[in-house]
Order: structure tokens, then sequence, then C-alpha cells
């Protein structure tokens, strides 16, 4: 039954301690879009998305509106493109970005995500020719987003994908300087990339997934912190307890909207993410979370530890709430999407080998990152490689997605604005990796993956 305190607990996680749905994503296959004609099959993808998705924003307003939950986004994922465009022949693929664009304006979404490659093992000439799209596939459409696998734990790294996607980055960021390098943005680069991801900008809907299904994001750091102040100086067992409640009531309310979408659109439920998402907004910060625990800082020894427990008790808690749990279910550290993390890098408390070490066992990784404009190309292969090397021996997703700032040194700010907000540019350590990313080859995976 339903008490009177259980209502008023779920209002005021709503109405005061930032608590949403972040996204509900519907995956889309486009598989059957293929054709030899890049016009036709560009027609086709546009038509099915506006098939399939054009009742979204409406059902998750609906929701909305009915259940009082905020949804923040509703997006699509589709099949990576590199697989959809193989066939046609094309030497460039961004007609198929700027139709992904036209159907997400079409739709009225927040966001697409899907123009990708899976490349851990080897590139295909399609995927060749998807990457060198990246750029000006990116600086051309507003709500387009990339993503590229490029290592797995079965699989090794690839690293002359690692090396291709430094220079990715980098002219990404140059085709849209005068924006931030807002191109860099919605360009995501993995290792051990999942297929049900609700998540931008790393979402794709892959091979082994439904014709269409639909994905929800659950979101609460506020109420995790706001949990955390009731049992301020207890010990950690009893911290670990407050934090696996608390995601346990986050994601049933996750479970509940995921539900009534795919009711209501008449498509599969396919899972639900239980990852930490903050935004800049004060109060929804993960590193506050963490500063409940004791540390004076996000930054501060002590870190990774508090992270690794927060990040273990919200898949505890939330894998009793849902009976479909996926996507990458953590907690993120995006730094300028966390007021926290935003204050401790800009006070130099945080830094990126700090932030490095703590991907080792949170979601995801190095997270919406500015670095200063002079990067290298293969600095910033090389910061991807050492975050797919996490990923590989730890068998988890680690992605990185940093913003080379064109034009600005270390500590200036850029600022992006709306849920991607602001950071400094972080200080990158300068000593060169040119040769060794320059190597090529394949990092061969670790005995782990022969687990059969």
């Amino acid at each position: 039954m339903i008490n009177r305190s259980e209502i008023l607990q779920t209002i005021a996680m709503i109405d005061q301690q930032h608590l949403d749905i972040r996204t509900i994503t519907m995956g889309i296959s486009l598989l059957d879009c293929a054709d030899t004609d890049i016009t036709r099959s560009c027609t086709k993808v546009y038509d099915k998305i506006c098939r399939l998705a054009g009742r979204l924003v409406r059902t998750g307003e609906d929701i909305e509106a009915e259940f009082g939950i905020p949804i923040v986004n509703k997006r699509v994922s589709v099949t990576p493109i590199s697989l959809v465009a193989a066939g046609t022949g094309a030497r460039s693929y961004v007609p198929y970005a700027q139709a992904l664009d036209r159907a997400a304006h079409e739709i009225g979404i927040n966001f697409l995500g899907g123009f990708s490659a899976l490349v851990q093992k080897g590139m295909t000439d399609s995927d060749r020719v998807l990457i060198a799209s990246i750029p000006e596939a990116l600086a051309g459409t507003e709500l387009v987003c990339s993503s590229v696998n490029v290592g797995s734990t079965r699989a090794g790294i690839n690293m002359d994908a690692v090396a291709e996607m430094g220079r990715t980055v980098k002219r990404a960021a140059a085709l849209t300087a005068a924006q931030g390098g807002m191109a860099c943005a919605k360009l995501v680069v993995f290792a051990n990339a999942v297929e049900d991801n609700p998540f931008m900008a790393g979402a794709f809907h892959g091979v082994g997934e439904p014709e269409c299904e639909v994905h929800v994001g659950v979101s609460g750091p506020g109420v995790v912190q706001h949990a955390l102040e009731s049992v301020h100086g207890q010990p950690f067992d009893v911290v670990a307890e407050t934090v696996k409640k608390t995601a346990f009531r986050i994601t049933r309310m996750g479970q509940l909207v995921a539900q009534e979408a795919s009711a209501r659109l008449g498509v599969p439920f396919g899972i639900v993410d239980l990852s930490l998402a903050p935004t800049p907004a004060v109060g929804d910060s993960v590193a506050a979370v963490l500063e409940e625990m004791g540390l004076e800082s996000v930054g501060a020894p002590g870190t990774t530890a508090a992270l690794a427990l927060l990040n273990d008790a919200v898949k505890k808690g939330g894998v009793m709430a849902s009976s479909h749990v996926g996507g990458l279910s953590g907690a993120f550290i995006p730094v300028s999407e966390d007021a926290g993390m935003i204050a401790a890098a800009e006070a130099g408390r945080l830094t990126i080998e700090k932030l490095e070490a703590m991907t080792c066992v949170c979601s995801v990784g190095l997270d919406m990152i500015a670095v200063p404009g002079d990067t290298t190309a293969e600095t910033i292969s090389a910061i991807i490689a050492d975050e797919a090397a996490i990923g590989m021996v730890n068998s988890k997703t680690t992605a990185v997605r940093v913003i080379p700032a064109v034009g600005r040194k270390e500590g200036e700010t850029l600022t992006f604005g709306g849920l991607l907000g602001y950071g400094p540019v972080i200080k990158v350590n300068r000593n060169s990796p040119e040769v060794f990313i320059n190597l090529g080859g394949h990092i061969p995976a670790p005995l782990q993956s022969l687990k059969n």
C-alpha cells in the first residue's frame, strides 16, 4: 500500500532534489534502409525515423503531465550508419547526417545518436568513410551525435583507429571553433560500447536489438546527496545501504515511465539505465555526493574509493527495482555538466590524471573535458588509448569526450550552455606520445578475453 509519507517523499525528490527522468530514448533499426543509392537510402532513413518516432515527444509530454515527473530529454538512437551506408559506395556520409538532423528536427527531439562505427578489431571501407565524415557531419548539423568504438575486452584496442580519432577530434574542434568546439561535445570514443545506451552523445541502436524499442535513463544525484545528509558521519556500511535504498526509489520511477512509454508507443520496453547523470544546477552534482561522504573536495585522496562505493551501491539498489537494467548504469563524471566538478577543476583540485583514476570505478570515462587548443592530435589519441586500456582490462565501458578549446589556454573557460554547461580548460601533460601513437597496429586483448 502506498502511504502518505512515500507520496510526500516522492514530491520532495522531484520538487526540491532535482529528481528527473533524464531521457526517454527510442532505438530504431535502420538495417532495412540500406540501398545502393545514397539518396534513396537517406530518404528511407528519414521516413522511418519520422514514422516510428513521430509520437515520441508528445507521449513523453503526456506522461510528464499525468504523473508530474519531469522528462528532460526525448531522444532517438539508430543503427550505426557505417553499417547502413556500406552498400552505397559513397565517399562521404554527410548526406546521412543531414537526413538524420532533418528527421530529428521534424519530430522535435533533443538529440539523435548513431552516426557511428564499430572498429574495435579493424576498419571496413565504410568505417573509414564514416570516420572521415565525422567533422563535417557534426559541424553541419545541430542534433546529430557520433560515436566510435575502438576497443573491447574481447578484441583488444585498434590503435590505427585510435590514432585516426585523435586527428578527427582536432578537425571537429577546428570546424566549430566559433561555437566552442561544439562538434567535439557531440562525439564520443568508446571501448566496450553498449548497444542499449540511452545517453548522448554515445547512444546507438545495436544490431542485437529489436526493430524498435524504448529506453529510459534516470537521474538523481541531488536525491542521493539529500539522503546522505541524513546519515552524515555514519560508517560506510550505513552510507552504502542508504544509497542502495535511494537508488531503488529512483529506479522504480524510471521503470514506471519506461512501461508507460512502451505501452503508449506500442514498442517493446528496452532497459532502464541507472546512471546518476548530473547537471550544472546547484544541488544536482555527483561531486557533491562524494563530498557529502566526508571529502573536503572532489579530487582529494579518497575520491576514487568514494566513487567506487557510490557506483556499486547505485547498481545494487537499482537492479532490484527494474526488470530490465542496461545501458551504462552507474555514476557519470562529466566535468562541464557538474557544478561540483566545475568548481574543483577551476580551483586546480581536480586533474585529468585524477579523473582517469576515477574512471576505473564508474560509468564511462573522461567526459566533457576542455583541453588547451594547442593539444596535439597524438596527445588526444594517447588519452583515448589510456581510457580504452582501462575499459579493456576491467571489462567495462570507458569513453573519451574531450574538447580542444581552439585559441584558449589552461585556466580559461569554455561555455556550451544548457545541459552541457561550462568548464575550465584543464592542464594536459606536455610530454609527447607521438612515436607511441604512430606505431599503429593492435594492442592485444587481455587473457581474460579467452573466458568462454
